[in-house]
């Protein structure tokens, strides 16, 4: 497997040619273009700050969420790099068979795009976030944590979406369970609620979910400007490397059988 790592960084020239050419085969077409990865994400700011502002004014000024639109931005901003890379790495491999039944193709490329390729849409919508972070005066010592937190996403995502990947070329159901999978971890996840205001009880069942200590990360680094849980982040930096190593040799063991099955 060490060897497969090692040999993958030769490659980089290669997965960075298939991130450029799938960002660009989104906006195929389109008359602005990248100028969507913009406007998409500030129009779903705005949305959330209309509903929450007008629609449904909730009181979450006292429970250390307000403004409210944006500590839920701050969430579902990382949620979706995660989720999206998810729910596509369950194809990949079906997708890319043409490219898999070569012989020299590595298929680990294609899950590892995917992750890439969605963090480059991350890394566009944070422009809009740190702008209304700077506006509402967020802005703290608190964000040099938040290239670490990105780092241990990107590790976390990279060993699921290699896993889900391996597993969905032999049990096609995977992707519509993995559907379902999502829809259920995020409303386990401290996406549209704080991890602060959950009662202990519940709190208890929520550390067993990498993606909670994540989210916190988040949002203590951008928004609240404290670092309270650093603790569950190191216990994250072993935890993410160990999904990483795991979904790897999964991966590994079963790169053999895509060509026949894909």
């Amino acid at each position: 497997m060490l060897q497969n790592l090692l040999t993958l960084f030769r490659y980089r020239v290669l997965i960075q040619s298939l991130v450029v050419r799938e960002l660009k085969a989104r906006y195929r077409g389109s008359v602005l273009g990248f100028f969507w990865s913009f406007i998409n994400p500030l129009l779903q700011l705005l949305i959330y700050w209309f509903v929450f502002t007008y629609i449904l004014p909730t009181g979450r000024e006292v429970m250390g969420m307000s403004p409210y639109a944006l500590f839920l931005f701050t969430g579902i901003l990382p949620w979706t790099w995660f989720s999206s890379s998810v729910l596509e790495s369950a194809s990949v491999l079906m997708t890319g068979g043409n490219l898999i039944r070569k012989i020299l193709f590595p298929a680990e490329v294609l899950p590892i795009v995917v992750v890439l390729s969605n963090l480059v849409h991350f890394f566009l919508g944070l422009p809009i976030l740190l702008a209304f972070l700077v506006f509402y005066g967020k802005i703290q010592l608190s964000l040099l944590a938040f290239p670490a937190v990105v780092l241990l996403q990107l590790v976390f995502t990279l060993g699921v979406c290699l896993f889900i990947s391996a597993l969905a070329v032999h049990f096609r159901d995977v992707s519509n369970i993995i559907a379902n999978v999502i829809m259920l971890w995020f409303f386990g996840s401290p996406v549209i609620y704080s991890y602060l205001n959950v009662p202990p009880s519940i709190q208890r069942f929520l550390n067993y979910n990498p993606m909670t200590h994540i989210l916190v990360g988040y949002h203590q680094s951008l928004f609240t400007g404290s670092l309270g849980h650093w603790p569950w982040l190191l216990v994250m930096v072993p935890a993410s490397v160990f999904t990483f190593l795991v979904g790897y040799t999964f991966f590994d063991r079963l790169r053999e059988t895509f060509a026949d099955e894909v």
